[in-house]
């Protein structure tokens, strides 16, 4: 491993790829101890040297998403909201139906996984969002995508 931070919020690097674990998503609307709504995300990143040209200021990134329906109730994925950031205060939203293409249903302990990819104008740069979920029962409620970096290999740390 060439890189790597503590217990919550670790980021690991291997060559060229991040990967970055996040910490639960929990969304549980009061309940007490039950955890009905629960959604764990994790994602890995991978610098994408062979389709970035530094000379004109493009990193692109691939990242991989895994969504675990941990709760107990089903819950469908229906858009996705990034705010994605470059090194020197850059930002772009970008709003969205499903992810590539498809609105997943996740039954508790379901999961389910999607790569995707961006390009930002600095070689280190970070992504944080939401997926907006809709219940079996009817509860709609956002899963937040805590922030996490892309950052080109040996540039931090």
């Amino acid at each position: 491993m060439e890189s790597g931070k503590g217990a919550s919020g670790r980021l690991m690097a291997r060559g060229g790829a991040a990967l970055a674990v996040i910490p639960k998503i929990v969304w549980n609307a009061g309940m007490t101890e039950e955890k009905k709504y629960e959604i764990v995300v994790t994602v890995h990143t991978t610098y994408l040297p062979e389709q970035s040209d530094e000379a004109a200021d493009r990193y692109v990134f691939a990242y991989t998403i895994l969504l675990a329906n941990t709760g107990t109730v089903p819950a469908q994925l229906i858009s996705r909201h990034w705010i994605i950031a470059d090194g020197v205060g850059g930002v772009q939203e970008v709003r969205g139906l499903g992810v590539v293409g498809e609105q997943p249903l996740l039954k508790p302990g379901d999961s389910f996984e999607y790569t995707s990819g961006t390009a930002i104008s600095t070689p280190v740069g970070s992504m944080k969002g939401s997926y907006q979920m809709v219940a079996e029962d009817g509860l709609r409620f956002d899963a937040a995508i805590p922030e996490f970096i892309l950052s080109v290999p040996r540039i931090l740390h």
